[in-house]
């Protein structure tokens, strides 16, 4: 089931990881190995979740990178589905089958 307005990761992050274990954004940076502003940066919604950063977090709190990049894909589709159903794309594939069909 798709989601119309995900959360943005960094605020899962934040919500339901660092808030609860009571931890600090520069302990857990150095515990992630990333500078406290990279850290701080993805939990305020101004950067996303990297595969880099992704196996980092894994390492950290226990789901799979792929989760985690799932999460940021998410929320990536969703804050472009307006504008993509604006787009003027013209479909390649349909009419190329459709030239196989006139010329054979």
């Amino acid at each position: 089931m798709q989601m119309h307005d995900p959360i943005h990761p960094g605020k899962l992050i934040r919500e339901f990881y660092l808030e609860p274990l009571n931890l600090t954004v520069t302990g857990t940076a150095q515990a992630l190995g990333v500078s406290r502003i990279s850290l701080s940066e993805l939990i305020n919604g101004h950067n996303g979740i990297s595969p880099e950063m992704a196996y980092r977090l894994s390492k950290a709190f226990g789901r799979t990178p792929e989760s985690w990049l799932n999460l940021q894909t998410i929320y990536d589709l969703a804050q472009v589905k307006d504008k993509a159903e604006r787009f003027d794309i013209k479909p390649l594939y349909q009419e190329a089958l459709y030239e196989e069909e006139v010329t054979a």
